[in-house]
């Protein structure tokens, strides 16, 4: 199968490529294909003739999107909405990615793929607003939300804490639970799903839950860093942009498809860095 990559220069788009390499892969970073062009997006799906498209691209800067949302939305929603358009003109299929963060945090219970999302913010609307277009404009499509995605390359909250670590005590908060997820975890089941053809919304992230203090106390010990961790609460470290208190993922839709424990995650990307 060809299959052409999105924002292929990122944690998740490299290990998608790396997962799917069975596979005919065209790979392109932002430079190549940037998917807020419409006319662009059109010509290189015209140029590979992919048989599916997997949507790695997108904005992600949380707390700028308050003040940048035109830029947020442009990202989050034109770009995927082209290539909705693009995928289903070619006949191909589309895998997108979206976020926890389309959900409110106030369930008592991991969300699943059949409760209604309500965001926060501006970053999370544009998500939500990405999805939308993708379901509306190709019935051959895979909207797949993830959660806390790091990888040992890239921005992610593993690479910050471990560079504070290095100046003492690191202070996280822990009133905000989630499911963090390694990003090529989600790449293989991401490879397992694309054949199946079972088109529909997945959640697709690590699974069982924790804070984000709970994520850095795995992170130091599978490390052997020697910094404490210090509990905190959101309130000491106000962002622009409200995040969910308590949004873990399961899904419903295709349990054979759950990722491992996310405390594997952290010991596989411990492995990583540390090699």
């Amino acid at each position: 199968m060809r299959i052409l990559i999105t924002g292929a220069g990122g944690q998740l788009g490299r290990a998608l490529a790396t997962a799917l390499g069975e596979h005919e892969v065209v790979a392109l970073e932002r430079p190549q294909l940037d998917i807020v062009e419409l006319a662009a997006v059109r010509a290189a799906v015209a140029a590979h003739r992919p048989a599916a498209i997997l949507n790695a691209a997108a904005y992600t800067l949380v707390d700028r999107a308050e003040s940048e949302p035109d830029s947020a939305f442009r990202g989050n929603a034109t770009g995927p909405r082209n290539l909705a358009l693009a995928a289903a003109e070619a006949g191909a299929a589309l895998v997108h990615l979206s976020s926890d963060y389309v959900f409110d945090g106030e369930a008592s219970r991991p969300y699943h793929e059949f409760d209604a999302p309500h965001p926060l913010s501006v970053y999370g609307w544009s998500k939500l607003a990405g999805e939308t277009a993708v379901r509306e404009l190709n019935p051959r499509h895979f909207v797949v939300r993830t959660a806390w995605l790091y990888a040992p390359v890239g921005r992610n909250f593993a690479a910050s804490v471990r560079s504070r670590a290095a100046q003492g005590p690191v202070r996280v908060v822990t009133d905000q639970v989630g499911s963090p997820t390694f990003a090529p975890h989600l790449a293989a089941a991401i490879a397992r799903l694309l054949p199946t053809a079972a088109f529909g919304t997945y959640h697709l992230a690590g699974a069982g839950a924790t804070s984000w203090h709970g994520f850095a106390v795995e992170l130091f010990g599978r490390l052997g860093l020697g910094a404490s961790v210090e509990p905190t609460t959101s309130d000491q470290f106000p962002r622009r942009a409200r995040r969910p208190r308590y949004a873990p993922l399961v899904t419903l839709q295709e349990p054979r498809l759950l990722l491992p424990p996310w405390e594997e995650g952290v010991a596989a990307y411990a492995a990583l860095v540390r090699s």
